[in-house]
């Protein structure tokens, strides 16, 4: 079977359907996959290699064309400076090709609470620092504009205003290294473990907000401060001016939206009309699992995204 044929039928066997104006270049896949997507989607969503692959297969390659079939125009990827350069280059060829842009991918300082910037001692900074100069290598080739960054865990032993001195000098140090290059950080604040120094949202803006710099921002994943802070849209209102960066997954299980109690579909209509008011777009990553196996549980997960997407406006 074709892939344009292939993908038709898989649309419709997922309910979704493909618009006229997608069936007039039906003929032609990936010539405008922005087209497509716009009539698709209306925030970017970004889903991670491996979302799709019982679809699309195991190369990268053909997931980024099915990622691109089915209407979605980011990327992201948090492994990718752990791939080699010329497999770098390779995807960022081919999301170039498909009209996608990519998104985070996460900045290598020993994992999320390894190497913590709050105690503010000289080899932890440097780790970070030599990442950070890493990771503008790695976003030169992959045309990368975020990097994930995660502080590390709390220094139990000094004032939690210490710590977090030692956390904003640490960061200003490494946008200096950013800036120049127009990457941005993205501060995720995690529910994982109660040891990570960051938190929750107000406490990122904060630290931002004492950075003040254009390559430290917030990255709001939705999944986690749910589950650390609720109250989603009153926190995205208070942090707005220094949010770069969304990530999603629902609550419990961390799966795609409609799988829990986060009800996306409001919080992505907000989120669009703030965005469209101040003539911004971010990107949405799509940092979570599938509720079902196989090639059925990711159609359920493209079927999930078309849904939250449709609200009005």
């Amino acid at each position: 079977m074709q892939r344009r044929n292939f993908v038709k039928s898989t649309l419709g066997a997922a309910g979704l359907g493909l618009t006229a104006a997608a069936e007039s270049v039906a003929d032609n896949w990936h010539s405008q996959p922005a087209f497509l997507a716009k009539n698709n989607f209306k925030l970017k969503y970004a889903p991670h290699f491996g979302m799709f692959e019982n679809n699309a297969g195991k190369d990268l390659i053909d997931q980024l064309k099915f990622m691109a079939d089915m209407g979605f125009t980011a990327l992201e990827d948090n492994g990718m400076m752990g791939r080699d350069a010329a497999t770098q280059e390779k995807i960022a060829k081919e999301m170039t090709r498909l009209g996608m842009t990519m998104g985070v991918f996460v900045l290598d300082k020993g994992g999320n609470g390894q190497n913590t910037l709050a105690a503010g001692k000289p080899e932890y900074i440097e780790i970070f620092l030599n990442g950070c100069r890493k990771a503008v290598e790695t976003a030169k080739r992959v045309n990368a504009k975020f990097t994930t960054v995660v502080p590390g865990d709390f220094e139990r032993n000094l004032p939690i205003g210490i710590q977090t001195g030692h956390v904003i000098d640490a960061l200003r140090r490494g946008a200096d290294i950013l800036a120049p290059a127009g990457l941005t950080m993205v501060l995720e604040p995690l529910s994982d473990t109660p040891n990570l120094f960051l938190r929750t949202s107000d406490q990122t803006y904060e630290i931002c907000r004492a950075v003040n710099s254009p390559a430290c921002k917030i990255l709001f994943d939705i999944y986690h401060m749910q589950k650390n802070e609720g109250h989603i849209i009153p926190h995205i209102n208070w942090c707005w001016s220094e949010i770069g960066y969304f990530q999603m997954g629902d609550n419990p299980g961390r799966k795609e939206p409609t799988t829990g109690e986060i009800n996306y579909k409001n919080i992505f209509k907000h989120i669009y009309q703030k965005q469209k008011a101040e003539n911004k777009e971010f990107i949405f990553g799509m940092e979570h699992g599938n509720s079902q196996p196989g090639k059925e549980g990711e159609m359920a997960v493209i079927k999930a995204y078309v849904e939250s997407d449709s609200f009005t406006v």
